[in-house]
């Protein structure tokens, strides 16, 4: 696991541009910090994300927020090596000999279908057993995308909220200083710059870096469960490579089982 240079980076760069944009204009960058709109709008847009959502479903904030700004490895090709390796142990030894492989998989998935292996399951249950695996953590992943998808949809409208209500006490002071009141109405939209800015700067990105997250990991899922079966079937490893191979390439398309080290995340335009 990695920082995720790509999410960081993007939220920073994005709120420069923005800020460097308004001052180039001839504004001041400490204009638009103002507490009160934050308070609305941050706050507005937690309250009505929690009305959507149960309390557990909440309590996984903090770690999609962490899932959000890492990455793990992707790279499907290291991964087909790895199952033809397993199979090649399993044609050569026996069946047997993949348990002292359980623990260097580093992978949770890996080690529970290698264990079904070693224990001889059926292959129906170890099927069923995967799927529903993969099926729990799909799911998981993308209720996580659906609450940032959500605080993304509040956010602009609590902006609005905010921006009203500062309108409204603009207005119940219509005989006070002219000047004033025009610094009053540029900071009474402040919150709407903060509702659409969260929006579209972090919440919405964040659902979309989780779901693109989430894709990578059912590929690299899908990929070993097809290899833990032809493991368990006793298939080649030449023959399950060309197999696995078609999940990361098109047919026809120049094969990449020989592409040099590292290149992983080319293979994964599918």
């Amino acid at each position: 696991m990695r920082l995720d240079a790509s999410a960081l980076g993007g939220i920073i760069f994005g709120l420069l541009a923005l800020v460097s944009g308004f001052m180039l204009e001839g504004g001041r960058a400490g204009a638009l910090l103002q507490g009160t709109a934050a308070l609305i709008v941050i706050g507005g847009t937690i309250g009505a994300t929690a009305i959507a959502y149960s309390v557990d479903e909440l309590k996984q904030v903090p770690r999609l927020m962490k899932m959000a700004f890492t990455r793990h490895s992707f790279d499907p090709v290291k991964l087909i090596d790895q199952l033809a390796r397993y199979a090649d142990i399993s044609r050569k030894q026996q069946v047997l000999a993949l348990e002292s492989e359980i623990p260097l998989a580093h992978d949770e998935f890996l080690e529970k279908g290698l264990q079904l292996i070693v224990d001889n399951a059926d292959p129906v249950l170890l099927r069923q057993m995967l799927e529903a695996d993969i099926y729990a953590r799909s799911s998981q992943q993308k209720m996580g995308a659906s609450i940032f998808e959500s605080a993304g949809g509040y956010a602009p409208t609590m902006g609005i909220v905010g921006t009203i209500m500062g309108l409204v006490h603009v207005l119940g002071e219509l005989t006070g200083n002219p000047n004033a009141l025009a610094a009053a109405i540029g900071l009474a939209f402040i919150a709407t710059l903060y509702g659409v800015g969260t929006a579209n700067l972090l919440w919405l990105p964040m659902a979309n870096n989780l779901k693109n997250k989430s894709k990578h990991d059912l590929l690299m899922r899908e990929i070993a469960l097809e290899g833990l079966l032809s493991i368990q079937q006793g298939m080649p490893p030449s023959l399950l490579k060309d197999k696995l191979m078609s999940f990361i390439r098109p047919s026809g398309a120049p094969a990449v089982a020989d592409a040099p080290a590292g290149h992983g995340e080319e293979a994964q335009a599918v």
